[in-house]
């Protein structure tokens, strides 16, 4: 490698509540050489950023265009009302979404849920982002239905959630250009879906060794010098004297 010359990287993009930490690590472990690029985007502008190749793959939500994009499906999560912490909600352990049909339900502009019809009584206007619609639900305007790590990402003190049983879900997936199926994307393809170093399916995988050539497999199998086999090595003398006592003496 000259000095001009930039040494490989790998760029991986995620999405707002997805928290790549475990594989980040794993990739460190074993490929140590190329560092890892973490590239935080939203989840509307995940397709264009893998598209333009400002990253290489990254988790998203689905869905994607399959017709240009690889994904392989993750988890996914539990849907969630956000609430401040003293609203009647809190009495359950877990909610439909007939029971927010009263309730004035935000929805921000960046939302990952797809609903068919949304549920609650609409605010006034549509806060920017979710991070506002939070802000909004702790200053008692409304109530937020996210999936639940984006409830985690932005907790507050003064607010909970609880479960919604019937509410769209949200699922994660690891995706990528179709076009550009690298090969440190396989690798971290690999580490996603728990292959070891060695497996048979990623570039690491050692080579099987050569076989031996016949003539070397038989030197091996020969005895070695000295070395007794299943013949007593002494029964041809002791036979030529047992034929030496047999025979008669000549007389002179």
């Amino acid at each position: 490698m000259t000095g001009s010359e930039t040494p490989p990287s790998f760029r991986l993009a995620y999405v707002p509540g997805v928290t790549p930490a475990k594989w980040v690590r794993i990739w460190g472990e074993r490929l140590p050489d190329i560092p890892l690029d973490l590239v935080s985007v939203t989840a509307a502008d995940a397709p264009g950023v893998l598209a333009d190749g400002a990253a290489d793959a990254g988790f998203v939500r689905l869905p994607v265009d399959r017709s240009r994009f690889s994904a392989i499906p993750l988890y996914t999560e539990t849907t969630v009302v956000v609430v401040p912490k003293d609203h009647l909600v809190t009495a359950a352990d877990e909610v439909t979404l007939a029971e927010l049909a009263d309730e004035i339900v935000l929805h921000p502009l960046d939302e990952v849920l797809g609903w068919e019809q949304r549920p609650g009584q609409p605010a006034l206007e549509r806060p920017a982002t979710t991070a506002d619609a939070v802000e909004l639900v702790a200053a008692g305007v409304g109530l937020l239905v996210v999936p639940q790590s984006l409830a985690r990402l932005h907790h507050r003190r003064d607010l909970t959630y609880r479960p919604v049983t019937d509410a769209p879900v949200s699922q994660v997936a690891l995706s990528w250009p179709e076009e550009r199926t690298t090969d440190m994307v396989e690798d971290f393809i690999g580490i996603v879906r728990g292959r070891t170093p060695n497996s048979t399916r990623g570039r690491k995988a050692p080579e099987p060794q050569p076989r031996q050539p016949r003539a070397e497999q038989s030197a091996r199998r020969k005895p070695a010098a000295g070395k007794q086999t299943g013949r007593n090595p002494r029964s041809g003398a002791g036979g030529a004297r047992a034929g030496r006592r047999g025979r008669p003496r000549r007389r002179s």
